[in-house]
């Protein structure tokens, strides 16, 4: 049978492209690889200052309650990546230089070689509803964010600080937001490397700021500038400049619409409001009083706290709500307001089904 010259380019051109999708897939796997024993290399160094071990976890005695640090395989992601960067330690660097006097250009044995410390922050998605699971606690490990800006010496005009991933996203935050607090360049989550998916090599953690505006993942540039001037990838989509963390409440067990039995019942859950910390939870079942629910260690004001209440469940359909009030007194507000522009606010209210 006669093979036509257009046949036969058609054939020949199928087998090239098959031959280019296998050689790039193999670049990509052996890329990959690299990528990956290049992180196994990578050295965390012993903190500078560490944190004193955490204590009994509550969630141990009260099955369905939130532990005090999130696992990082449970961790929430929220991010534009359609794909996780994979970073090689060989190329990637961290600059610092827009509004500034002395800009600072850092490999990763060399930022990993300033003194690093830990620090216990839950952190937050502008995007989690009220009783939502865009929430978690980690202890972290990392570089003062405050002393590497300082070092760089910014001008007097700067108002933001913008960090930058290697995949283009952006996220600033309020210059004034480096009052102390512990932000830190992170390298490290609940003891081990950055997973690839939370930000490795480096990700930034502002305590009290929405991930949106703070929460830099495989950071590669930070720039002082200004709001007036620039702004963050979701401050182009019309969420806030700002971001503060708002105090929220959730119940985790029971599980809303689930069934209990008759009899003794724990309701528990978690509640935050960085940086002032948790000071009281208020449960109400259907339209009783609100009853005080007992505490969770505090292990820092930055943290989610735990908290739980025995019920005594009768038969029927019943609606427990939480609320929370935080550190300075100030009780959460009923009012319900929608996730944008700067998260939602109001009571987590469940219904459970008494058997």
């Amino acid at each position: 049978m006669e093979i036509s010259r257009r046949n036969l380019f058609k054939g020949l051109g199928i087998i090239g492209a098959v031959g280019v999708a296998a050689t790039t897939g193999a670049k990509l796997l052996t890329h990959k690889a690299a990528v990956q024993i290049n992180r196994i290399k990578a050295a965390i160094p012993r903190p500078t200052k560490t944190l004193a071990a955490p204590p009994a976890d509550p969630a141990l005695q009260t099955p369905g309650l939130s532990p005090l640090f999130t696992s990082n395989q449970d961790f929430f992601r929220i991010d534009t990546a359609f794909t996780v960067p994979q970073i090689s330690l060989d190329t990637w660097k961290l600059e610092i230089v827009g509004l500034v006097s002395k800009p600072i250009t850092l490999t990763y044995d060399q930022l990993i070689a300033r003194p690093t410390f830990e620090l216990d922050d839950t952190i937050s998605c502008v995007s989690n509803e009220v009783g939502g699971t865009l929430v978690g606690n980690a202890r972290w490990q990392g570089i003062r964010l405050d002393d590497l800006i300082n070092e760089a010496q910014p001008h007097a005009n700067a108002d933001q600080v913008m960090g930058y991933s290697v995949d283009g996203f952006s996220a600033g935050f309020p210059l004034v937001a480096l009052d102390g607090r512990d932000a830190m360049i992170a390298i490290a989550m609940n003891g081990e490397a950055l997973p690839d998916k939370h930000g490795w090599p480096a990700r930034i953690i502002v305590p009290g700021l929405y991930g949106y505006v703070s929460a830099t993942k495989w950071l590669t540039r930070i720039e002082l500038t200004r709001f007036d001037q620039k702004h963050g990838y979701w401050i182009e989509q019309g969420w806030s400049e700002r971001g503060p963390i708002k105090l929220q409440s959730r119940i985790d067990t029971p599980l809303n619409n689930g069934e209990v039995s008759v009899g003794p019942v724990a309701i528990a859950g978690v509640a935050w409001a960085p940086l002032v910390g948790i000071s009281k939870i208020e449960v109400r079942v259907d339209n009783q009083q609100w009853r005080s629910a007992t505490l969770g260690p505090e292990i820092a004001k930055t943290t989610w706290r735990q908290w739980w209440i025995d019920w005594n469940a009768t038969k029927g359909i019943h609606h427990i709500t939480v609320r929370a009030t935080d550190g300075e007194g100030n009780v959460q507000s009923q009012k319900n307001v929608p996730i944008a522009p700067n998260g939602a606010e109001g009571w987590h209210t469940i219904s459970v089904q008494t058997l």
